[in-house]
C-alpha cells in the first residue's frame, strides 16, 4: 500500500461517519448502495455540459488526483433496474477546471478529459474510473450527470461526496492539498441542500484509491 493511499485511508478513518441515513422508503432489493429507493430530483445543468460523444469507462486522461471508481444504478420510482439507459457525466479536475471549455481559471477547448457516457447493463449500473473532483469557489465539491432514456434527456441533476470524505482529501492529499479545504460544504450550497441526502454517493475505500455510489431514481 502506498503511503498515498496509507495517508488518504488513515484520514477517512478518523473522519465521521461518511454517510447519513435516509428516512426508509421502499428499500429495493439489488440496489447498490443501502441507500432507499428515490426518485432523484432535476438540478441545474451547471456549467459546461458538452457532448463529445465518448463512450468509455476511463475518462481520466492522465489527469491527477485520488483515484475514483464511481458507479451510477438508474432504476423506476419503483425501484426496478433499467438496462441500456444513456449516462453522461462530467465534472472538475483537481484545480476546479472543466474540459472543453473557456472559463476564466482556464481556456481547455478541444480537451475532453473528465467527460465520458456508459450505457447501464442489466442491473442498471454504470461505471466509470475518474478521480475525485475539485472544487471552485461558492460550489460543494459534485459531479454532474445526464440520463436518457431515449434521444431526450430524462434527468439531469448533480451527484455530492460527504463533506467528511472531500475534507480528507482535500487536506491529506496532492496535488488537491496545495488548495486546501472547500470553501463551500454541502450545508452551505443551494443546489446541494435542495437535492438532499439522497443525492449524497456513499463513498468508501478502494483498491487504489476510493469508490463513490449512488441510486438514482428516475420518473418517466
Amino acid at each position: 500500500m502506498s503511503l498515498t493511499r496509507r495517508r488518504l485511508l488513515s484520514a477517512l478513518a478518523a473522519a465521521p461517519v461518511l454517510t447519513t441515513p435516509l428516512v426508509l422508503r421502499a428499500q429495493g432489493a439489488g440496489l447498490i448502495t443501502g441507500n432507499v429507493c428515490m426518485v432523484q430530483p432535476a438540478t441545474t445543468e451547471g456549467p459546461f455540459y458538452v457532448d463529445p460523444e465518448l463512450v468509455r469507462q476511463d475518462i481520466t486522461e492522465g489527469r491527477t488526483g485520488v483515484s475514483l471508481v464511481l458507479r451510477l444504478q438508474v432504476v423506476s420510482a419503483d425501484c426496478a433496474p433499467i438496462a441500456g439507459a444513456r449516462v453522461d457525466i462530467w465534472h472538475a479536475d483537481a484545480g476546479g477546471l472543466y474540459s472543453g471549455v473557456r472559463a476564466p481559471n482556464g481556456d481547455t477547448r478541444g480537451e475532453t478529459f473528465l467527460r465520458g457516457t456508459q450505457f447501464t447493463d442489466a442491473a442498471g449500473v454504470v461505471r466509470f474510473d475518474t478521480i475525485y473532483p475539485g472544487w471552485y469557489p461558492g460550489r460543494t465539491p459534485h459531479v454532474h450527470y445526464k440520463v436518457f432514456l431515449d434521444a431526450r434527456t430524462l434527468l439531469t441533476s448533480q451527484l455530492f461526496f460527504p463533506d467528511a470524505a472531500s475534507d480528507a482529501v482535500y487536506t491529506q492529499i496532492a496535488p488537491y492539498a496545495a488548495r486546501g479545504r472547500a470553501d463551500t460544504p454541502n450545508t452551505a450550497d443551494p443546489i446541494a441542500r435542495r437535492a438532499g441526502e439522497a443525492a449524497v454517493a456513499r463513498v468508501d475505500g478502494a483498491s487504489a484509491g476510493l469508490s463513490a455510489a449512488l441510486v438514482v431514481g428516475v420518473s418517466g
